[in-house]
């Protein structure tokens, strides 16, 4: 997690204002699983009804590109090192724990959402739209966007069928835990 990061800081406090238990993993060293490096995850995350998560956090701005040119996409890509990283973690940490890709929109003042809208989170007068996305299902999903950078992205109907407002991964469908785990 990089608090300087303002994408990861708001979903922090995101995580904050909803009283729920996670840890922010420090980011500025790479940990190792056995003798290979492993991208860090950015938060360990305990929701409702005992769902555990392990989240990688994405940054978007929604719309994107420059002033005058911008395009309403939602942008779903990652890179491919983040999706190696996260399986690992999963691998690691069990099938009690679900690896999510989170895409925090910073949603420009242009763009008119409805307040009502699920996770629609204001945080130091910016608001941001957070999505979220199986990790095992944009594997399973993702097509090749930019062989030199590393990056990978889903077809726009693919990450419409997919994707779902955050608070959904930590309902979780497990029974809830006395208490978290960490």
């Amino acid at each position: 997690m990089d608090r300087s990061n303002h994408y990861e800081a708001a979903f922090e406090a995101y995580l904050q204002w909803h009283r729920l238990c996670y840890v922010a993993v420090d980011e500025t060293r790479r940990a190792f699983l056995g003798e290979t490096r492993v991208k860090s995850l950015d938060f360990i995350v305990c929701g409702e009804s005992g769902a555990r998560l392990l989240v990688d956090v994405k940054g978007r701005r929604f719309p994107t590109g420059a002033p005058g040119r911008q395009r309403r996409v939602w942008e779903c890509w990652s890179t491919e090192e983040d999706l190696l990283g996260l399986g690992r973690w999963s691998e690691l940490f069990g099938s009690d724990y679900q690896a999510v890709l989170v895409f925090a929109y910073q949603v420009l003042p242009e763009v008119t959402l409805p307040e009502d809208t699920d996770d629609l989170w204001t945080w130091r007068g910016r608001r941001y739209l957070l999505r979220a996305i199986d990790a095992d299902d944009y594997r399973r999903h993702m097509r090749v966007r930019s062989p030199r950078g590393g990056t990978v992205t889903l077809p726009r109907p693919v990450f419409r069928e997919l994707v779902r407002p955050f608070h959904q991964f930590i309902q979780g469908n497990q029974p809830a835990a006395e208490e978290c785990p960490f």
